[in-house]
């Protein structure tokens, strides 16, 4: 196990040390400063906020960096002050420009926020082409010179006509518009890599929390930020212990051990309901859970008329009734429900016999084998990810595809999906911004190189839809679009729509303050203990 510190803080004290330790025994005053949450963080790649496009990343970046907006709590339409103070949006002859004037903040480091912070953190996203770079190089049509600063307390970002100033609005909300302490990312500069290898595990940021230390597979520490605009009222350590087995968060919250279970199975959270010491929180997501069929050219999945046999196979009330207990929702399109462009009316029905219809068509009337790849742990809405597996396995199996589960923790599930090698794959996918373009782009547009292009497959009628409903501002017309888009891509996608997850969170009774929004956002500094 390797340990990563903040060279601030230096060594931890002993007191502090035990504190960390894997045992229960806390003293009532540290305790009731420390807050212990348990779950299969296993996707944490890096805390970088630039790079880190795991959900792991985003809830962790979302406390330790501050963006220029934000959304506040489960309210996702209105846009609230962050590090900006205050924001205009004007239109020019080339597109649009919104001028943002900076609060006075300070970084954790004590250094003082400016506008050159700012364009440093923006030019560091496009310059190093970062799995989550296309939100301001795709989406914002941002470049290099995009972002200037003409005063230490005002940032100007002139976008291009085929922007829309709304969805940049709402995608600099994302962990990849957190602002770092420029003088202290450049300090740690090696190669040109704008600092990123040292922000991987340390932090240099205005939020609420800056970062202790990271221990690989074991637990995250993060301490309050002395500097903060946004404080806990009693909170003064978070630790994001790795439990990945949802027996073992139960019974360390039953225990007292942790204070929040993050991963609890549909069976565990019915008894957690009516748990008297126990808080259960059914919060709503945007997230899909999903098939990923790579589409590339001698893949498997090549033929549209096989994925459509896949859709077809997948028998999704099985999965909803007895899987999830009803903590999950039926859809099939891209765009989740809860935003607008959602199309729940597109449904494939359970048809064995329409799915051997398809693949006998498409020249494979005996079927296939193909690789599986799954993550170890617990899938979206509860489900141990072996169980769902094999039920899509056996799903599978009676239209005569062999699927060959193979399981992976989910940073190497990643890895290997972002590489274009998974040729089927069970995972999940939640929108950078709640917005139908944060699915539209990356779902569909293979030049986004996102998830379209992990699964090998481009369509350029569908890559020109998304695109024109991202900058489409005119309400009726841009659904529309996404009524032609969703239609195009549940038809010859590369995916199998399984389910919109409930994320069942489990708290101790004395803990006040938790909420985790349908983005998987949860500010910190709200919690608190009794």
């Amino acid at each position: 196990m390797t340990t990563h510190r903040l060279t601030k803080l230096g060594r931890l004290p002993k007191a502090l040390l035990c504190t960390l330790a894997l045992g229960s025994g806390l003293a009532a005053a540290q305790k009731q400063n420390i807050l212990v949450i348990g779950g299969d963080f296993n996707d944490l790649i890096t805390l970088d906020p630039g790079v880190s496009y795991e959900f792991s990343g985003s809830l962790i970046t979302g406390n330790l960096y501050d963006t220029l907006v934000a959304y506040d709590g489960n309210n996702l339409k209105t846009l609230k002050p962050r590090i900006a103070s205050s924001w205009k949006v004007d239109k020019t002859a080339d597109g649009s420009r919104i001028t943002f004037k900076l609060r006075d903040a300070k970084f954790s480091t004590g250094r003082p926020v400016t506008s050159a912070d700012v364009v440093y953190s923006m030019n560091r996203v496009i310059q190093l082409k970062t799995p989550s770079s296309f939100l301001l190089t795709d989406v914002a049509n941002l470049k290099v010179g995009s972002v200037t600063a003409p005063d230490a307390k005002t940032v100007v970002m002139n976008l291009p006509k085929t922007a829309n100033p709304n969805i940049v609005l709402a995608l600099l909300t994302f962990n990849v518009g957190g602002i770092i302490d420029s003088t202290e990312a450049k300090a740690h500069e090696q190669g040109g890599d704008f600092g990123s290898a040292w922000l991987k595990d340390h932090s240099a940021g205005t939020g609420p929390f800056v970062l202790n230390r990271w221990d690989r597979s074991a637990q995250v520490a993060l301490d309050a930020n002395p500097n903060a605009f946004r404080r806990s009222p009693n909170i003064k350590r978070v630790i994001l212990r790795y439990m990945q087995e949802a027996a073992a968060q139960q019974t360390a919250l039953n225990s007292g051990e942790i204070d929040v279970a993050w991963d609890y199975t549909p069976d565990a959270f019915k008894t957690a309901q009516t748990t008297p010491k126990l808080k259960a929180l059914k919060t709503d997501t945007f997230q899909l859970a999903y098939l990923g069929m790579n589409s590339a050219k001698g893949m498997p999945f090549e033929d549209a008329r096989v994925r459509e046999a896949v859709r077809y196979a997948i028998d999704q009330d099985g999965i909803i009734n007895s899987l999830l207990q009803g903590l999950g929702r039926k859809t099939q399109t891209i765009i989740p429900l809860g935003l607008a462009g959602s199309n729940p009316k597109i449904s494939y029905p359970h048809d064995v016999a329409k799915a051997k219809a398809l693949l006998k068509a498409a020249g494979k009337p005996d079927g296939f084998s193909v690789d599986f790849l799954v993550s170890t742990g617990s899938c979206a809405g509860g489900v141990p990810c072996q169980d769902l597996a094999a039920k899509i396995q056996s799903d599978l199996a009676k239209i005569g595809i062999k699927a060959n589960i193979k399981q992976m923790v989910n940073a190497e599930l990643l890895t290997t999906y972002r590489a274009q090698k998974a040729p089927l794959i069970q995972v999940a996918w939640s929108p950078d911004y709640p917005d139908a373009d944060g699915n539209g782009t990356p779902l569909s547009d293979y030049n986004a190189k996102s998830l379209a292009w992990r699964n090998g497959w481009q369509n350029e009628q569908a890559s020109q839809l998304a695109q024109a409903a991202a900058i489409e501002t005119n309400p009726t017309k841009r659904l529309n679009l996404y009524n032609q888009l969703t239609a195009l891509m549940v038809k010859e996608g590369p995916f199998a729509i399984l389910y919109q997850p409930a994320k069942p969170i489990v708290t101790t009774a004395n803990v006040t303050g938790f909420v985790r929004n349908a983005n998987g956002d949860v500010q910190l500094e709200r919690v608190s203990k009794k």
